[in-house]
C-alpha cells in the first residue's frame, strides 16, 4: 500500500505558484503579499497503479472534421454571449457577486435545453433539492429531462456523469468541492485547481459541455488560482448591482467566439428575462434640455450601444478639486480635462467634476472621449446639447480627434432609434455619407476646439 504524508506549501493566489516557503513577492507573476499557505497529501512510491494506454500523436491530414451541432439555449443575449451556442465539451466558467443572478440564469437554460430534449445534470454543492426546487416553481414547468444531484465529492459526480452521460453539466459551484487527491480544504487554490482539472478531463473526454460557477473576490476576479482562467474555455462575468433590475452578463474570454460580447437581462419575478433593445433601455429617463447630458455611442464586441454619459463641473469648496468618475476611467478622465485646460483655456483645475454612465454599465472604449469632453463643456458653459444628438470620437494629448472603428455601424444604431445629428471625427468619416441614413446630419471634427464652437 502507498502511504501517504502531508507537506506545508505555499501557492500564489493570483498565478498559481508553489513555493515551500513564504516569500513577500511571487517569482512567476511578481505580485506582493500573493502567497497562501496550504497543505497538500503527497504519496511515497511503492504502490500499485493501473498501466494507461500510451498516447500517439496523430497527422493533421488524418484528423476528420465532423460537423458538431451547437445547443441552442434559445435565450438570444446568453446565445450571442457564448458565440451562437454551446459546443460539446466546452468548459464554461460562470462568476458573478452572490445574489446577482448566476444560478437564476443557468437554471433558466437547463429549463430550455430540457424541453428540446437534451439531458442536462445540475450539480449542486451550496442548496438542497428543495431550495433548487423553490427557485424552480417561479420561473414554470420543467421537464424530466433535468436531473439534480447534490453532491460536492468529485469523484461520485464523476461516477453519475459517465453513468448518466448527460449533455450539459452544471456545477454550482467550483469553491463547494472537493478532490481527495488534495487534502486541504474545499474552496483553496490547491482544490479549485484540481477540481477544474478533472472537470476539464471530463469534458473533453467525452464530450459534454461543463458550467462551473465561480465565486469572485472584493476585487472582482475569480476567487482562487489565477491560471483557472486559463484552463476552461469560456469566461463569463455576470456584472450589475444586485438591488438595480437590471444585469449584464459579459464574456472576456471565448475561444469559440469574440470576446467582449455583452447580453443585457432584466431581473423580474419570474427569473431573468432579456433585453431586446439595450440602447433604448439604457437611455430610458435621459432628462431633457439638461447641461452636461449626452448620448455617446460605445461598441461592446459587435453590438453599439447608445449610453447616457453625464458630467457635472461646479466650483469646488475645497481646497483641493475633487473628482469622481462611475462607469469610465477615473485617469481618462483627468487626462482630457488637462486636454481642456491647455487647449481650450478653460479653468477646470478650480473646479470639481463628475462623470457618470447612465445605466451602471462600465466602458473603457476611448470612443468615450469626445463626448466626455463634449459633456463637460456643456456643464461649464450651462449649455445643453441639442435633442437627437449622438457623440463618439477619440481626443488624443494634442486636442486631435481620432478616428475610431466601426463608425458604420454606430451611425446607423443611432439612426434606427430616431437620432438626427451625428458628432464624429472628421478622419475616416469620408465613405459614410455614401451610405448616410435618411435624415441623419453629420458634424465632422478635427480638434476640440471645434467642439466649443459648436456648442
Amino acid at each position: 500500500m502507498a502511504k501517504s504524508k502531508n507537506q506545508t506549501v505555499f501557492f500564489c493566489q493570483n498565478c498559481g505558484f508553489e513555493s515551500t516557503k513564504w516569500m513577500g513577492q511571487c517569482p512567476g507573476c511578481h505580485e506582493w503579499n500573493t502567497l497562501v499557505e496550504e497543505t497538500v497529501g503527497t504519496k511515497t512510491a511503492g504502490g500499485s497503479h493501473a498501466r494507461r494506454e500510451t498516447a500517439r500523436p496523430v497527422a493533421l491530414s488524418d484528423i476528420s472534421m465532423t460537423s458538431e451541432e451547437k445547443l441552442y439555449t434559445h435565450i438570444n443575449e446568453l446565445d450571442r454571449v457564448l458565440g451562437g451556442g454551446i459546443l460539446p465539451g466546452q468548459l464554461v466558467l460562470v462568476g458573478g457577486d452572490p445574489g446577482i443572478g448566476k444560478s437564476t440564469l443557468l437554471l433558466q437554460m437547463c429549463r430550455s435545453l430540457a424541453k428540446d430534449g437534451c439531458s442536462v445534470l445540475y450539480v449542486s454543492g451550496e442548496e438542497s433539492l428543495k431550495q433548487i426546487k423553490i427557485r424552480a416553481q417561479r420561473m414554470g414547468d420543467f421537464t424530466d429531462a433535468l436531473k439534480l444531484l447534490c453532491e460536492t465529492d468529485l469523484e461520485q459526480i464523476e461516477r453519475v456523469i459517465e453513468e448518466k452521460k448527460p449533455g450539459v453539466v452544471i456545477i454550482d459551484s467550483i469553491q463547494t468541492m472537493y478532490c481527495e487527491q488534495a487534502t486541504s480544504a474545499p474552496g483553496s487554490v490547491s482544490q479549485v485547481r484540481e477540481a477544474t482539472g478533472i472537470l476539464l478531463r471530463i469534458a473533453k473526454s467525452l464530450g459534454i459541455a461543463i458550467f462551473i460557477v465561480g465565486h469572485v473576490t472584493k476585487e472582482g476576479t475569480v476567487a482562487g488560482p489565477r491560471v483557472l482562467e486559463h484552463m476552461v474555455d469560456t469566461v463569463l462575468y455576470f456584472e450589475g448591482d444586485r438591488y438595480a433590475s437590471y444585469r449584464i452578463l459579459r464574456a472576456v474570454k471565448n475561444r469559440f467566439g469574440s470576446t467582449n460580447e455583452i447580453g443585457v437581462f432584466e431581473m423580474c419575478a419570474r427569473g431573468l428575462e432579456e433585453v431586446e433593445n439595450p440602447s433604448e433601455y439604457m437611455l430610458s429617463g435621459k432628462p431633457r434640455d439638461a447641461a452636461g447630458s449626452v448620448v455617446v455611442c460605445a461598441m461592446e464586441g459587435t453590438r453599439p450601444m447608445l449610453i447616457e454619459l453625464q458630467a457635472l463641473v461646479c466650483d469646488t469648496s475645497f481646497q483641493l478639486p475633487r473628482r469622481q468618475a462611475t462607469g469610465i476611467d477615473y485617469n481618462r478622465v483627468n487626462l482630457l480635462m488637462a486636454v481642456l485646460e491647455k487647449r481650450l483655456n478653460l479653468r477646470l483645475g478650480t473646479m470639481d467634476a463628475y462623470v457618470n454612465l447612465a445605466g451602471g454599465m462600465r466602458v473603457s472604449e476611448p470612443a468615450l472621449d469626445l463626448g466626455v469632453v463634449l459633456a463637460m463643456i456643456s456643464s461649464f458653459k450651462n449649455r445643453p446639447i441639442p435633442e437627437k444628438t449622438v457623440v463618439f470620437g477619440e481626443v488624443g494629448l494634442s486636442g486631435e480627434v481620432r478616428a475610431v472603428t466601426q463608425m458604420q455601424q454606430r451611425v446607423q444604431e443611432a439612426a434606427k432609434l430616431g437620432f438626427e445629428i451625428c458628432v464624429l471625427p472628421k478622419a475616416g468619416s469620408d465613405k459614410l455619407q455614401k451610405e448616410l441614413p435618411e435624415g441623419m446630419r453629420l458634424v465632422r471634427v478635427a480638434n476640440v476646439s471645434q467642439i466649443l464652437e459648436w456648442v
